[in-house]
């Protein structure tokens, strides 16, 4: 699950919309409870449903949820699972973070649990370069999933891939082909452009050296790239792919957070930063952020005073408190194209655990 996917269950709007979340677990014996804990809270939303609606009106939501469920791969969990269900729409999702086991019943689906756990999760784009198809993967941690929309995967269907090269008397092949292999490498790039704008996260770039060679003449995304991996996976599964590619990405985010203090003294000297919650909440707001640094632990249940200050939070379970204040902080940033880092707790004391680097 990526953000274009949290975007499409956030636009839908229709009562009930059902939203399940429940821990899962990849090894037995622990995961033989799974399916015991999604079907007592599958009879926790019928029970719920039948107290606000009549069957008739009900069982075609029901009988959805139903089908959705029965297409759980329980032998195949990760370690969170998320069941989204209303009239017109059903989706499962695998996710590799813990979720909380939660029922929620409401005009929208509840998305707030997958987007806290994502911005806590390290996150990487994996583009695996090839003629047969260039394939691009979403990386949460040790877990790969494969991203396909109107252009990925995209297959080399000119000359020099699918297609024949030409012949004849004073043709010079290899240079033809190399010709179309830029050019291909070109859409490739174009087509991330549009991923990287709306989900700019680092990445991995996987292929033999000739690729790897095309594709860094002609790209616009150095700057993103924290890593590659030399090689033919054309055929490798997106599992084994993941074993490869996660400790390459775990030595880079353990390299930038010894760089990140660096950075972070330097915009200390220069006066463009902030720290504390609420200043921090305040830059991030007006767009000003340029660089999270949090350390990892670190929750702020919040509200909002009548003058527009952050002020901690009295009654977590107030209907205007807001959850955690970092995790909004994180959206404010990460949607003006910003960057989080998380760090090691203890480790920003003097910054009280959360710092923002600016752009002005």
């Amino acid at each position: 699950m990526n953000r274009q996917d949290i975007n499409l269950l956030q636009r839908i709007r229709s009562y009930p919309s059902i939203t399940i979340t429940v821990p899962t677990h990849r090894t037995s014996p622990e995961n033989q409870r799974d399916p015991i804990n999604v079907k007592n809270l599958i009879s926790e939303v019928t029970d719920r449903l039948l107290k606000e609606f009549s069957k008739k009106e009900m069982e075609p939501i029901l009988t959805r949820l139903e089908d959705v469920t029965n297409q759980i791969d329980f032998r195949n969990t990760l370690d969170g699972l998320g069941i989204f269900v209303n009239r017109d729409f059903s989706r499962i999702v695998y996710l590799p973070f813990m979720l909380k086991k939660r029922v929620v019943i409401d005009e929208t689906f509840m998305t707030r649990d997958l987007v806290f756990a994502m911005n806590r999760s390290p996150r990487y784009w994996v583009l695996v370069l090839s003629e047969k198809p260039t394939r691009l993967y979403e990386g949460i941690r040790d877990n790969l999933e494969e991203f396909k929309d109107n252009n990925f995967p995209i297959v080399h269907t000119g000359p020099g891939g699918e297609g024949a090269l030409p012949g004849g008397f004073g043709k010079r092949k290899s240079a033809y082909r190399d010709e179309r292999h830029e050019q291909f490498f070109r859409k490739v790039d174009d087509a991330l452009k549009i991923i990287m704008a709306n989900d700019p996260l680092p990445l991995i770039v996987v292929g033999v050296d000739r690729y790897q060679s095309f594709f860094n003449k002609i790209t616009n995304h150095t700057n993103s790239i924290f890593g590659i991996l030399t090689g033919s996976h054309d055929k490798t599964s997106s599992s084994e792919l993941a074993k490869l590619v996660w400790p390459v990405m775990k030595e880079k985010l353990r390299e930038n957070r010894l760089k990140i203090f660096d950075e972070l003294e330097i915009a200390v000297s220069q006066g463009k930063f902030v720290s504390s919650i609420g200043e921090v909440w305040r830059m991030a707001n007006e767009g000003r952020g340029r660089l999270l640094v949090v350390e990892e632990d670190y929750h702020f249940p919040a509200r909002i005073d009548k003058d527009g200050n952050l002020l901690p939070a009295d009654d977590a379970n107030s209907p205007d408190v807001m959850d955690d204040a970092v995790d909004d902080v994180m959206e404010n940033v990460l949607s003006k194209q910003g960057q989080v880092v998380f760090v090691d707790n203890g480790t920003l004391e003097k910054h009280q655990r959360i710092a923002l680097i600016l752009r002005y």
